[in-house]
């Protein structure tokens, strides 16, 4: 890697890598539509931008919100809040509303991602974890293939079973990540083993990506945060959950309290960056997309594993890079940092983070803490020493960060 030329590199992939663009925007177009439509048909108004204050009682902007999310997931409800705060509270959300003492929770894909292990309570007794609220856990190993075991599911459906989670996402793993095609499988045959299983997909990094959501695909309940994908890159906070009605109403019970549900919860000063964040997100995350892509093929043409490779089907926004030591891994995120706008004089070095089981190394110059559509790169510190690379607002601010990160790679020993 001592003689490359990476800004030569760099338009040798851009070129190889544009005819991939023209799908990535065939989606974007189509999402973008199903958007403009939700906006016409909730008749989105000015005064529906403003903020409010206190309980929030009748807020139009708040619920209209909801009904344009709604339309575009295909859902019967959603809530969408800017209290929020992660795609994990959202999570925990409907883990918390919808599951009861002695009921059954099956993961479905192997491990789940780190900071939902605390969550369920099989990393540690974590305090308020589902396991001392008398929820089981259990979960199924994904087959040779690193896919959902249909067959191993379909044994598992036939004890009791209340809740199946699937995560959308790779998460910190090498694992590929879902395809809507495949959540189509999955739910039909949870349905036809157990009809009353509730199917839930953690939606995060898998916004916008294809054409079709997981509740067009049959799942019953998603959630995701606002400062990933649908927020566009606008949205200060916030985070949602939409699917069937029920469902979402037992979330909001775990939101505020039994009784008032989603009845209450100012739209704060975030109102206009929600509706505005979720009308550029098809855009935005096309542009995530196409960075993703380059980077892929880029760090390949270096000599370091990729996953996914450049021109396989993407299903989330996430492409990790193996670089096989600590040393580089800390270089990569250095060299992500030093490209951001936001704290570029800030070196990253490997911390622990609440809620991961491992020191974390993380390069987050965002204008948002924490918005992974604008671009990131993180991973725990333990084999195979993998980074992952997602987000970017623009292709070219992921292509000038790729060559940042090479050149920072170049510099260590390790």
């Amino acid at each position: 890697m001592t003689n490359i030329d990476f800004e030569k590199l760099a338009r040798e992939v851009t070129a190889e890598v544009s005819h991939i663009y023209i799908n990535i925007d065939k989606i974007a177009l189509a999402n973008h539509s199903k958007v403009l439509e939700a906006f016409h048909k909730a008749k989105v108004s000015d005064s529906h931008l403003k903020s409010t204050t206190g309980y929030g009682y009748g807020d139009r902007g708040r619920e209209t919100l909801e009904t344009v999310f709604t339309r575009i997931f295909r859902a019967e409800s959603a809530l969408v809040r800017c209290q929020i705060v992660s795609g994990t509270h959202a999570i925990a959300l409907c883990l918390y509303g919808i599951l009861r003492p002695g009921d059954v929770l099956l993961f479905a894909q192997g491990e789940p991602y780190d900071t939902l292990s605390e969550i369920i309570g099989s990393r540690r007794d974590s305090n308020g974890s589902l396991k001392e609220f008398g929820v089981k856990y259990r979960q199924l190993e994904l087959n040779q293939d690193g896919k959902v075991d249909l067959k191993a599911l379909e044994e598992a459906l036939l004890q009791r079973v209340r809740l199946v989670m699937i995560q959308r996402s790779r998460g910190y793993s090498l694992k590929p990540s879902l395809s809507i095609d495949r959540i189509r499988e999955i739910c039909a045959l949870v349905k036809k083993v157990s009809p009353g299983t509730v199917v839930f997909v953690d939606n995060c990094y898998g916004e916008f990506v294809e054409e079709e959501e997981p509740l067009e695909a049959g799942a019953d309940i998603v959630a995701g945060s606002f400062i990933k994908n649908p927020g566009g890159g606008l949205a200060p906070t916030g985070g949602y959950v939409a699917g069937k009605r029920e469902l979402v109403e037992a979330a909001a019970s775990r939101w505020t309290a039994p009784g008032i549900g989603a009845e209450i919860g100012p739209a704060a000063e975030y109102q206009r960056l929600l509706f505005q964040g979720l009308f550029v997100a098809p855009h935005v995350v096309a542009e995530a997309l196409k960075g993703v892509v380059f980077a892929s093929r880029f760090f390949e043409r270096i000599g370091f594993p990729v996953y996914p490779l450049y021109n396989e089907i993407r299903t989330d926004i996430v492409q990790s890079v193996l670089l096989g030591s600590p040393e580089r891994m800390s270089a990569f995120c250095r060299g992500i940092q030093k490209s951001s706008p936001i704290d570029a004089h800030v070196v990253p070095e490997p911390s622990p983070m609440p809620g991961y089981g491992d020191s974390v190394v993380m390069a987050a110059g965002t204008f948002v803490q924490g918005a992974s559509l604008e671009l990131t790169a993180d991973g725990p510190v333990r084999p195979p020493y993998a980074v992952y690379l997602q987000g970017g607002l623009f292709k070219e601010h992921v292509i000038i960060a790729a060559i940042t990160a090479a050149r920072e790679i170049l510099k260590t020993r390790g």
